[in-house]
């Protein structure tokens, strides 16, 4: 049974980030796949995780979204999906030669990144790439290139770095990093190449930034921080990571059962920001539990209101072949 006692202090209140949860890019990733269900029926291939969150996937899972890592695991003439992160050309190619139907759900931030270094790879530019190893999206970017984009994840890989040429080099960002770590390395970088050519605008996301704006804030009016979101999502270990660096004890959890009730003891105020594929009934459910430990108020903190929205592909739009 859950532990229900009052753990948290007298009159104890939450402040919930503003903007938290759901971006742009995410909320049209899940809807390509709802409509290609909704439309086709199942099973609909998606490769990788359409976004990183436990419970989507899993939801998406019971609706008939079979989620692959291999092109080999989809059945010939079965409809596909392009994770939020993107895919590098090799795939897509791969999937073009097995006959798919193709839907691309990749976030049109990441592929604004991919347009901009196809461009500047025409003109006879190298990469430099400022991401983490082995992330999806990292993998998609630098697979658009056969060569000549290289891969730095901190300050000390920018003196190990060796392009061919520096006459012509610029620097590209996974969109899902620390700002402020961004900024460190891109600096190291402009240190070592000062010609180095920067993106007209940075490479980080607006969600990106704006939430993590909200956490600085948010940081220094709370006793603890807790970030709604699943261990795979970039953005969301980065929301942590930034409340810790900024002194404020601070925790992620999938959902409300891995909440820790010693997390709170005795504490005041509680902060709960959520990355940017964590949707807002996991957040309810977090707010939920601490009232059942104590807390009484819960008051959200003013922030950006986002606007944006991305249509979806052509073919799952309505309207599209008569579809009301």
């Amino acid at each position: 049974m859950a532990d229900s006692r009052q753990v948290l202090g007298s009159g104890a209140g939450i402040v919930l980030a503003e903007p938290r949860g759901f971006c742009a890019g995410v909320d049209r990733a899940i809807e390509i796949v709802e409509h290609a269900l909704a439309k086709f029926g199942a099973p609909i291939y998606v490769r990788h995780e359409i976004v990183h969150n436990t419970h989507v996937v899993n939801d998406l899972k019971a609706r008939g979204a079979i989620f692959i890592e291999d092109l080999a695991e989809v059945p010939p003439g079965a409809t596909l999906i392009f994770s939020a992160h993107g895919v590098s050309k090799a795939v897509q190619a791969e999937a073009a030669q097995r006959g798919f139907q193709v839907f691309d759900a990749t976030c049109p931030l990441v592929t604004k990144v991919h347009v901009e270094v196809a461009k500047l790879a025409k003109e006879g530019f190298e990469f430099i790439m400022i991401g983490h190893k082995g992330h999806p999206e990292v993998e998609g970017t630098m697979g658009q290139l056969s060569e000549g984009i290289h891969l730095v994840e901190d300050v000390a890989d920018v003196a190990r770095v060796a392009p061919r040429q520096t006459e012509r080099l610029a620097v590209v960002t996974q969109t899902t990093l620390s700002v402020d770590d961004a900024a460190d390395i891109t600096a190291a970088v402009k240190a070592r190449f000062p010609a180095i050519r920067s993106p007209k605008m940075q490479d980080i996301c607006y969600a990106t930034q704006n939430r993590q704006d909200a956490v600085k804030l948010m940081s220094k009016q709370v006793d603890v921080v807790v970030v709604v979101g699943s261990p795979t999502s970039s953005n969301s270990n980065r929301l942590r990571e930034l409340a810790a660096r900024l002194g404020t004890p601070a925790y992620m959890v999938d959902d409300a059962t891995e909440l820790h009730p010693e997390w709170f003891a005795g504490k005041q105020t509680v902060g709960i920001t959520a990355g940017a594929s964590a949707p807002e009934k996991l957040v309810q459910g977090v707010i939920d539990r601490l009232r059942e430990l104590g807390a009484v108020a819960v008051r959200k903190m003013d922030g950006i209101e986002e606007s944006v929205r991305f249509p979806l592909p052509k073919g799952l739009r309505m309207g599209d072949d008569g579809e009301e």
